[in-house]
């Protein structure tokens, strides 16, 4: 694996001291040097609306460039109401539209979800990879990453334990396999 591969980075968390950031982050540090790891900010995007479509928000243009350029996409999100939250839903929208321009087509992906609860974020990671196969985004099944009681997991200095950052460096590991096994030629 001599190429470096562009993976799009989605944090489904706005918070400023958000744990999925922080995890993301993590990753991004952790990664083989194959992988270059690249937070794609969402929060900025403009609920989808195909009336919009007709001259779509710079903000749109910029985001779907960013994705449709990347190698890979790696999603990092909370569980909200045993979902994603609504910023990384829209965001998701809004890079595969307008129809037949799905810019997610093809690119090898993986989801880590993070929470507090006990169960890591479960029901999001599951209702994110429905999302993903209607996309055509190889999701990688394993090692699946659900990262429950994170704040337990975090440092006086904000850092992650070093079993848990053990733990994402075998996943980036694996990631940057997927990569390669399923990328589009």
């Amino acid at each position: 694996m001599s190429t470096v591969r562009n993976v799009a980075v989605l944090v489904g968390s706005l918070r400023r001291e958000s744990f999925n950031r922080k995890v993301a982050q993590a990753l991004m540090e952790l990664a083989p040097t194959s992988l270059r790891l690249s937070i794609v900010e969402i929060g900025q995007l403009p609920f989808f609306n195909e009336d919009e479509e007709v001259s779509p928000p710079p903000t749109w243009t910029a985001f779907r460039q960013l994705i449709n350029a990347a190698d890979a996409v790696l999603f990092v999100t909370p569980e909200y109401n045993r979902s994603v939250p609504g910023v990384l839903k829209n965001a998701i929208d809004v890079a595969s539209r307008p129809y037949g321009k799905n810019n997610w087509d093809g690119k090898p992906g993986a989801v880590v979800s993070v929470s507090p609860g006990a169960i890591g974020g479960f029901g999001a990671n599951n209702n994110l990879r429905q999302s993903l196969a209607m996309l055509n985004v190889p999701a990688m099944p394993a090692p699946e990453m659900y990262i429950g009681r994170v704040e337990s997991l975090i440092n006086a200095e904000g850092n992650l334990d070093d079993k848990t950052q053990q733990f994402l460096q075998k996943f980036a590991q694996a990631f940057a396999v997927w990569i390669e096994k399923n990328r589009s030629a």
